[in-house]
């Protein structure tokens, strides 16, 4: 099989020192500097990875499972009017980033014979609201059920999954409810693994070794893809050209590299503690807020890999180009200059619409007679770069010659290597998330559960009518 090439552009040039002054861009000789450290990490990525590490890196190669999923959904997709997505973090925000770029912006609305599958429905927060209308709205005679989650632990996920269970129970009895239920989660323990294996839910993977945010390239990403009648074949194969480009250890050479250092440099040295990702292409704003989680929960750290405190981390932003042109970006060109933006453009949009009843006597229209709205947003993407660059404001481009789901799988894949690499650079390890776990343990103790108890103690006050939560810690 001939595997396609790698097709995104990256122009760095307005991130540099040579476009917006050396005190905010990045110089050449900051590159060369870091470059060694480039090669070091690359390296070190690349041994563990020969000897089973890194396993993340290896998901855009199971074509096999791509072809169980797409099997599994093209034979259950006509049974469902519904599918219902349980799940938070990184176990719903690459599915949702999937389908937000490669389907209808308004496929729930499409009659069902043009979205492709069934209404695609997300209970991420445990919101009683919307989940109430969720399940008020969905068929629920006609509605699958995906709960992802590892370990079972997710308190959210557990409860949302428990509500959505019982509904399902209510509305077809227990026995069909089993039916419409699958689960992805560990192969061999946690919670979910517990209570599928004792319903007999179908059950899919999610990959052991991998990061819950990392695994939007395997079933956790990929099944609710597949029904919504995503290619995720193509997004493997459009992964796998990313990965394919990132070979070199050379920071110049490997785009992951080049971005990582860029951004590193550019916290660590220039002051730029602020990530904004803004693509013109309302398809494409999933990815951002799937980015923002990935850069945020692996780079935010307190502790180097030494053990010494570094707090370390830059803040991930999401924009919409042009929305956010008339919202952010009179911040981020007279704001502070603390912000390095990516924007992320598109050479040929999937539709076209052409302006070509501009009214006759008002002159000042005139200039958009005969326009196309997506020339209009690549010129604004363009204006708003240069504007950026005037302000001496560090940005840079990544450009997609259209958007489909290789171009969705290569966005995945360099995101995943630019945010691992940064970590190396940084000195904090890019898996785990310490700084989460007590926030997790404290919902424990004030739900109740068993095995909290002394904690429950610390966060409450006794109380006339009930304890009461400490408002202020210790």
């Amino acid at each position: 099989m001939t595997e396609q090439a790698s097709r995104l552009t990256i122009d760095y040039r307005n991130a540099m020192a040579g476009a917006v002054g050396e005190a905010h861009g990045v110089s050449d000789a900051m590159l060369d500097e870091l470059a060694p450290e480039v090669a070091r990490q690359h390296a070190r990525l690349t041994a563990e990875h020969d000897v089973g590490g890194q396993r993340w890196m290896d998901l855009p190669s199971d074509t096999a499972l791509a072809a169980e999923i797409t099997a599994f959904a093209e034979g259950q997709r006509d049974r469902y009017d519904d599918f219902v997505l349980v799940g938070i973090g990184g176990s719903s925000l690459g599915a949702i980033a999937t389908i937000q770029a490669l389907t209808h912006p308004y496929r729930n609305l499409q009659p069902a014979a043009e979205r492709g599958g069934p209404r695609f429905f997300v209970l991420d927060n445990p919101d009683p609201e919307k989940v109430a209308a969720t399940l008020g709205t969905v068929n629920l005679e006609r509605t699958l059920v995906n709960v992802v989650t590892k370990s079972g632990q997710t308190a959210e996920t557990m409860a949302n999954f428990l509500a959505a269970r019982q509904a399902l129970d209510g509305a077809v009895g227990p026995d069909r409810a089993r039916q419409q239920i699958v689960a992805t989660t560990d192969p061999e323990s946690g919670l979910l693994r517990q209570l599928a294996d004792q319903e007999g839910y179908r059950t899919f993977l999610a990959p052991p070794g991998v990061d819950g945010r990392m695994t939007v390239l395997s079933a956790v990403g990929m099944l609710p893809a597949a029904f919504c009648g995503c290619d995720i074949g193509g997004l493997l194969a459009g992964a796998r050209a990313m990965r394919a480009r990132c070979q070199s250890g050379e920071v110049r050479e490997n785009p992951a590299y080049l971005l990582a250092a860029l951004t590193v440099l550019g916290a660590a040295r220039l002051g730029k503690s602020i990530l904004v990702t803004m693509p013109y292409a309302d398809a494409l704003f999933g990815i951002t807020d799937w980015f923002r989680q990935l850069w945020a929960e692996s780079l935010g750290k307190r502790l180097a890999n030494d053990g010494s405190e570094v707090f370390a981390g830059q803040t991930p932003i999401k924009a919409l180009g042009a929305i956010d042109q008339h919202s952010q970006i009179q911040l981020y060109t007279e704001g502070p200059n603390d912000k390095q933006i990516c924007l992320i453009g598109v050479d040929a949009y999937r539709a076209r619409v052409e302006i070509t009843g501009v009214p006759a006597g008002i002159p000042d229209l005139d200039y958009l007679r005969g326009a196309e709205l997506g020339q209009l947003l690549q010129r604004e993407e363009v204006a708003t770069a240069w504007a950026l660059t005037q302000a001496k404001r560090p940005n840079f481009t990544i450009t997609a010659p259209t958007i489909d789901a290789a171009i969705v799988g290569e966005f995945f894949y360099l995101y995943e290597l630019q945010t691992v690499m940064a970590g190396g650079l940084l000195n904090v390890n890019p898996f785990g998330q310490p700084g989460v776990e007590a926030g997790k343990n404290a919902t424990y103790a004030l739900m109740g559960r068993q095995g909290y108890e002394q904690l429950r103690d610390e966060l409450t006050v006794p109380a006339a009518g009930g304890d009461r939560y400490r408002l202020v810690a210790g």
